[in-house]
């Protein structure tokens, strides 16, 4: 067969999805957050992934492509208020750390695998809604696609906000170049705007960057040592585009958000769905090859 699932008792029990016509990999641990832990494409490592962070269920995860929701981004004290009651949220939500099931899994045009998560006790504490989420992993020649419903279990309106937060391998930061479509950004570390033409400043410590709104669904990330284009394309739902990476760390990320940081109290570019309502999205993440220069 072409499209293959495996599972695999690692630390936890990992999916394994490929495409053996281009020699593709996907691994995915529902258990810890719905994460993808690892993308191969042709033997090379797409993403960085840290192994022991991983090993160490107390602490986040650092590296693959974690699921945000229902806020992208901290809160300030970690607080936001509905209805007059005061709720907290830590950074980034919880969906990247709770346990996923798996309800599906396909190898009919592709290798697919869907995850879903539903709401709590624990959940409802910070969380006042009750919903279900379902995510579906597709992997097929040189993309990636990831599907998203959104469903709102609840008798009242469900405010929320969702992201990726891919961990791309970069170990010559240099070599890298981005196309994003916004003339400007954030830097949500001293919160000054900054002109954009394709490049940052990474002599720096740390870059934080939020591009709201973008005015295209389409972003990607360059690299000339690894001879790659990475575009991401995302549905409407989707508003913004984070870039973070600190120096000295052979990662850097490209992150569809659909609201940025602090929503749920600015209410800016937030989501709602009524009761009994479900939305849909997709992201998109595809490698091309750069032409050599060689002769």
């Amino acid at each position: 067969m072409v499209f293959e699932i495996a599972l695999k008792q690692n630390d936890y029990p990992t999916y394994i999805l490929s495409d053996k016509t281009v020699n593709a990999r996907l691994e995915v641990v529902p258990e810890r957050g719905g994460i993808i832990t690892a993308w191969r494409l042709q033997g090379q490592d797409l993403l960085y992934f840290d192994a022991e962070r991983f090993a160490n269920p107390e602490l986040s995860i650092r590296g693959g492509i974690p699921i945000l929701f229902p806020i992208c981004g901290n809160l300030p004290n970690s607080l936001y208020v509905h209805q007059g009651q005061s709720y907290q949220l830590k950074q980034h939500g919880f969906a990247r750390d709770l346990p996923w099931t798996v309800r599906d899994r396909s190898t009919i045009d592709g290798a697919s695998l869907t995850l879903a998560l539903t709401s709590t006790e624990q959940t409802l504490a910070s969380y006042p809604f009750e919903f279900e989420l379902q995510f579906t992993y597709r992997l097929k020649g040189n993309t990636l696609t990831i599907k998203q419903l959104f469903t709102n279990q609840s008798a009242q309106s469900m405010p929320f906000s969702t992201g990726l937060h891919p961990y791309f391998l970069t170990t010559d930061k240099t070599a890298l170049t981005f196309e994003i479509a916004s003339n400007q950004w954030q830097n949500q570390i001293d919160q000054t705007i900054n002109p954009f033409n394709g490049s940052f400043d990474l002599e720096s410590e740390e870059i934080d960057a939020a591009f709201f709104p973008v005015n295209r669904s389409q972003s990607s990330l360059v690299s000339d040592s690894r001879n790659h284009r990475i575009m991401i394309t995302y549905s409407e739902l989707y508003k913004g585009i984070v870039f973070w990476t600190v120096k000295g760390k052979d990662y850097c990320c490209l992150e569809p958000w659909s609201a940025p940081r602090n929503a749920l109290n600015s209410k800016e570019y937030l989501t709602y769905l009524e009761a009994g309502e479900s939305c849909q999205a997709t992201v998109e993440l595809s490698v091309s090859y750069l032409q050599s220069s060689k002769p």
